[in-house]
């Protein structure tokens, strides 16, 4: 029990946090639990991919740094980004409830949380609550910034009407770059990497929640009475 509590307690609360900032025009609960749901149903052609990416590569790098990046960038980075845009193109892209490009974080965060809480619960159940103690902090937050940085981009090439296929691109390649370097730091062992490894993480979750907060507060429902006020300020 205290090992699924620790699996579930982090993303429980990005959930909150990422469902508090919406505070305009709330999403459907129905809507929210389908994408969580997506997220967690990505795990399956991810795990396949994952494998078949994996045995093709064989042993054929020479240095720890090319097979790292390898596993890092592509058979990480690249297949669960990748399932988790697609998600969002199939069930939510064209939902009347992404109305807004705010809406674009909300779905694609919980897109990406479904997909961590599956993985969570199984490192977390293999390697015990230290492991449940770190993912907390690190991998778990990870893959929301994803979210976010996915949402960003789908939010402005749905309501932009301008550069939609680069926005779309970038939704796609910029989160694969996020969770890849994040991968590759660890991967590679490499010491100086690791040292740097945790001001990363940091710095992506202030990206993030400023990101968060800034499209929350840019919503299209916000009352215009209270721009106004905050104008006058």
């Amino acid at each position: 029990m205290n090992l699924l509590f620790i699996s579930l307690a982090p993303v429980i609360a990005i959930v909150m946090f990422v469902y508090y900032r919406d505070k305009y025009e709330k999403e459907p609960f129905k809507m929210l639990v389908i994408a969580f749901a997506v997220g967690i149903l990505a795990v399956l052609p991810i795990l396949v991919i994952e494998t078949i990416l994996t045995k093709e590569a064989g042993s054929q790098f020479v240095s720890k740094y090319q097979s790292a990046a390898y596993d890092a960038f592509v058979v990480a980075g690249f297949t669960e980004e990748f399932f988790k845009f697609l998600a969002f193109i199939i069930v939510i892209w064209t939902n009347k409830n992404f109305n807004e490009k705010f809406d674009g974080i909300i779905y694609a965060v919980m897109i990406s949380l479904g997909f961590a809480t599956f993985e969570n619960i199984l490192y977390v159940f293999q390697g015990g609550m230290s492991v449940g103690l770190l993912r907390a902090f690190t991998a778990v937050p990870l893959h929301a910034i994803c979210g976010v940085s996915m949402g960003i981009f789908l939010g402005l090439a749905k309501f932009s009407n301008k550069n939609t296929l680069s926005l779309i691109f970038l939704a796609l390649v910029v989160p694969i770059l996020i969770h890849g370097l994040y991968d590759f730091m660890i991967m590679s062992k490499d010491v100086i990497l690791l040292v740097l490894f945790i001001p990363y993480v940091i710095a992506l979750i202030i990206f993030a929640v400023k990101k968060i907060k800034t499209q929350s507060e840019d919503s299209v429902f916000k009352p215009i009475q209270e721009t106004n006020n905050i104008d006058e300020l």
